[in-house]
């Protein structure tokens, strides 16, 4: 009897050993907000690109603690180009607003983080991808050549319009760094990010030139680079995932 009761207890505790190895459970919070500023470089129908800034708002729910749904809100000023230096005296400044909705994932939601200081140290790490409407209002801009010109003074008006919606596609590549409350939750997050914006038109410099006369087979863009903080709260979820 002893023997069988025994036996009984050490196939327990090795199936609890094997659970506890196959598998690895926290909790997190659903919902995070958060905001953050940077400059911005742009690449656009001019020659030369110069740099702008970017200011954003988020909201984000969180499917696993490394994977989440967001919408995110931006508001800047890209420009480009310069009048004395632009080989056709072009220059653009566009005061922008968008809105989009972004996929994220984290490193630790595909590598075993727990096994190595490293790998946990970068588990944070993430790559994403969004889709939106940026909203241009170019508020200055070169529509005639200057009659000083080097060549063809006075030609123009450049075609384009001041005010457009495109549609927007973001990537973005980052890393939070977590800090954690009282009660040994991730309550807060600094976040390093570098967003890359492609816009599917050609509103962005308000230059929309006929291909005949201007060469460009890239959608105008421009690279966001910001810092930011974000706040966790809402409801906790538990997360067990195999490793």
């Amino acid at each position: 009897m002893t023997s069988k009761r025994l036996r009984s207890t050490l196939l327990t505790v090795l199936c609890s050993l094997i659970i506890n190895s196959s598998f690895a459970q926290s909790n997190y919070f659903k919902w995070s907000v958060g905001f953050g500023a940077g400059p911005n470089f742009s690449k656009t129908d001019v020659v030369e690109g110069s740099w702008g800034h970017t200011a954003y708002g988020e909201v984000n729910h969180y499917l696993t603690p490394f994977v989440s749904l967001g919408v995110e809100a931006q508001y800047g000023l890209v420009q480009g180009g310069n009048i004395r230096t632009d080989p056709h005296n072009r220059q653009f400044v566009n005061e922008y607003s968008s809105i989009s909705l972004n996929f994220k994932m984290a490193l630790g939601e595909l590598i075993d983080f727990e096994s190595s200081r490293f790998l946990d140290n970068i588990k944070s790490a993430y790559v994403g991808i969004g889709v939106g409407v940026i909203r241009n209002n170019i508020t200055d801009i070169v529509r005639i050549k200057p009659l000083w010109a080097a060549y063809d003074p006075g030609f123009g008006p450049f075609p384009g319009e001041n005010k457009t919606n495109n549609l927007w596609v973001p990537l973005n590549l980052g890393y939070n760094y977590y800090l954690y409350d009282g009660y040994g939750y991730i309550r807060y997050a600094i976040n390093l990010n570098l967003q890359s914006n492609f816009t599917l038109g050609e509103g962005l410099d308000g230059y929309d030139d006929p291909s005949v006369k201007f060469k460009n087979y890239s959608p105008d863009s421009y690279n966001a680079y910001s810092i930011g903080f974000k706040y966790f709260f809402g409801n906790t979820r538990a997360y067990r995932r195999t490793l």
